[in-house]
């Protein structure tokens, strides 16, 4: 049976494509994170295991991810270009060689106009995290990865949202956590899908200066 490892399984949208796996798919899940005791809900689901670890501790990633045919990586953070550097080389050492990566509108300067300028701002101390990541995963070509750009994320209950490939300018300012969870587990039923690229994900007819919540 296929086995997916998800680091970060802590998170919103993680806890979504969880979820949405064990309701939808025979597959194994590897959830990862630092506190075990966060997901206890899950500890006796079918088909769950939970590992304890911190990223930067290379015996438990490579725990979590060895035999995993796809690794969901749902970490963020200023130190992300740290990590992801050790995620690659966890999945390098144990043969994985498929990721799926959560990055972030920005990373390939590709907002345009002045919600760019806003968002470059907005997100300061953690661009030049996603952007390093970028150029880690680009700079390898052992691991193919399929990075996903979201838009300013939103709690609504919704899955509607458009795909913008690497080279075309970023459209829309937001987009529902439901709708980045889909386009993950769409990837991971599929994992030939995207392959080698980064894709930017918004909700369209969101275009502006500023998210919808911030506009006057």
């Amino acid at each position: 049976m296929t086995t997916i490892a998800i680091l970060g399984a802590h998170g919103t949208t993680a806890q979504i494509v969880t979820q949405q796996l064990i309701q939808e798919t025979h597959l194994y899940l590897r959830l990862y994170l630092r506190r075990a005791e966060r997901l206890a809900s899950l500890a006796t689901a079918p088909r769950v295991s939970i590992i304890a670890g911190n990223v930067q501790d290379p015996s438990t990633l490579q725990l979590a991810v060895k035999g995993a045919d796809l690794v969901y990586s749902n970490i963020g953070g200023v130190d992300l270009a740290i990590l992801t550097k050790l995620i690659l080389e966890a999945m390098q050492k144990t043969g994985c060689q498929r990721l799926l990566f959560y990055s972030a509108l920005g990373a390939l300067h590709e907002v345009p106009g002045k919600f760019g300028t806003w968002n470059e701002t907005a997100i300061a101390d953690y661009l030049p995290g996603f952007r390093l990541a970028n150029q880690l995963i680009e700079e390898q070509s052992q691991i193919n990865t399929t990075q996903f750009r979201p838009a300013w994320l939103t709690n609504k209950d919704e899955i509607n949202y458009e795909i913008t490939s690497a080279d075309e300018p970023f459209r829309g300012t937001e987009v529902s956590r439901q709708s980045v969870a889909d386009f993950v587990v769409r990837v991971i039923k599929n994992p030939t899908l995207y392959p080698h690229t980064s894709v930017g994900l918004n909700k369209p007819h969101t275009a502006g200066n500023l998210p919808a919540w911030l506009q006057v």
